[in-house]
């Protein structure tokens, strides 16, 4: 299996580990929830053709590894997955959200961690260019 996406004029491997926090670290990714918030993000992700190869959550945050494509900046694809899950998440879990945030509909810190995944090391890398030629 090719694990490389195909394109007409390219061929790659773009793949981000994301974090998001919840709004004031709030412990609520729990039961249920967790698992509504999983699909909503893991639904999004195939919605945009972007693949999931690993999702978790604990208590205050989510992880995500998906691989995405070079079209997607990843400041555009967190802003999508955050948004499409907050709304949903209003729409089925108001109840709960409620009791935790009462000013605006807000699931998610502004902040987020991302950082880009290779299947080779840097000095694997290094050590191809420098023997080309």
């Amino acid at each position: 299996m090719d694990i490389y996406q195909n394109r007409r004029h390219n061929k790659n491997l773009l793949m981000v580990h994301l974090i998001f926090v919840t709004k004031y670290r709030k412990k609520i990714v729990l039961g249920d929830f967790r698992d509504a918030v999983k699909q909503y993000l893991f639904d999004t992700c195939v919605k945009n053709h972007w693949y999931v190869k690993r999702m978790e959550t604990d208590q205050d945050h989510v992880h995500i590894l998906l691989q995405y494509n070079p079209t997607d900046s990843i400041t555009h694809i967190v802003s999508i997955l955050k948004q499409h899950s907050t709304y949903l998440s209003w729409q089925q879990h108001s109840a709960l959200l409620k009791q935790h945030y009462w000013k605006k509909h807000v699931l998610w810190s502004d902040s987020y961690f991302a950082a880009s995944i290779g299947t080779v090391s840097q000095a694997v890398i290094k050590r191809y260019i420098e023997n080309q030629g």
